[in-house]
Protein backbone atom coordinates (compact mmCIF):
# COMPACT_ATOMS: atom_id res chain seq x y z
CA UNK A 1 0.00 0.00 0.00
CA UNK A 2 1.30 3.32 -0.72
CA UNK A 3 0.67 6.78 0.88
CA UNK A 4 -2.55 8.77 0.12
CA UNK A 5 -1.96 11.32 -1.99
CA UNK A 6 -3.28 12.95 -5.34
CA UNK A 7 -1.58 12.16 -8.26
CA UNK A 8 -0.47 14.62 -10.66
CA UNK A 9 -1.35 13.01 -13.83
CA UNK A 10 -3.93 10.60 -13.94
CA UNK A 11 -6.87 12.44 -12.39
CA UNK A 12 -10.39 13.43 -13.52
CA UNK A 13 -11.75 15.94 -11.32
CA UNK A 14 -9.59 16.13 -7.72
CA UNK A 15 -7.70 13.05 -7.63
CA UNK A 16 -9.34 11.30 -4.71
CA UNK A 17 -10.62 8.02 -6.36
CA UNK A 18 -7.17 7.42 -8.12
CA UNK A 19 -5.63 8.37 -4.98
CA UNK A 20 -7.89 5.52 -2.81
CA UNK A 21 -7.65 3.19 -5.81
CA UNK A 22 -3.44 3.52 -5.94
CA UNK A 23 -3.81 2.97 -2.29
CA UNK A 24 -6.02 -0.11 -2.37
CA UNK A 25 -4.52 -1.40 -5.62
CA UNK A 26 -7.28 -1.68 -7.98
CA UNK A 27 -7.64 0.35 -11.10
CA UNK A 28 -9.29 4.42 -10.51
CA UNK A 29 -11.83 3.44 -13.17
CA UNK A 30 -13.15 0.60 -10.99
CA UNK A 31 -12.81 3.04 -7.75
CA UNK A 32 -14.89 5.35 -9.94
CA UNK A 33 -17.42 3.59 -10.98
CA UNK A 34 -18.38 2.65 -6.85
CA UNK A 35 -17.87 6.18 -6.26
CA UNK A 36 -20.68 6.60 -9.20
CA UNK A 37 -23.15 4.06 -7.78
CA UNK A 38 -22.94 5.01 -4.13
CA UNK A 39 -24.10 8.03 -5.54
CA UNK A 40 -27.57 6.38 -6.02
CA UNK A 41 -27.83 5.43 -2.36
CA UNK A 42 -28.55 8.23 0.46
CA UNK A 43 -25.66 9.57 2.00
CA UNK A 44 -22.99 12.83 2.18
CA UNK A 45 -20.78 11.14 -0.73
CA UNK A 46 -20.17 14.12 -2.40
CA UNK A 47 -19.46 15.86 1.09
CA UNK A 48 -17.33 13.08 1.64
CA UNK A 49 -15.36 13.31 -1.76
CA UNK A 50 -14.81 17.12 -1.11
CA UNK A 51 -13.58 16.38 2.58
CA UNK A 52 -10.26 13.83 1.09
CA UNK A 53 -10.34 16.37 -1.67
CA UNK A 54 -8.87 18.96 0.87
CA UNK A 55 -7.45 16.44 3.12
CA UNK A 56 -5.49 14.40 0.75
CA UNK A 57 -2.16 16.04 -0.01
CA UNK A 58 -1.13 16.52 -3.71
CA UNK A 59 1.53 14.27 -4.89
CA UNK A 60 3.84 17.26 -5.81
CA UNK A 61 3.43 18.79 -2.66
CA UNK A 62 3.26 15.10 -0.86
CA UNK A 63 7.18 14.52 -1.52
CA UNK A 64 7.90 18.56 -0.69
CA UNK A 65 7.12 17.92 2.72
CA UNK A 66 8.28 14.12 2.94
CA UNK A 67 10.73 13.21 6.00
Amino acid sequence: MTALARPTNGRMIGGVCAALARRFGTSATTMRVIFVLSCLLPGPQFLLYIALWILFPSEDKAARTAW
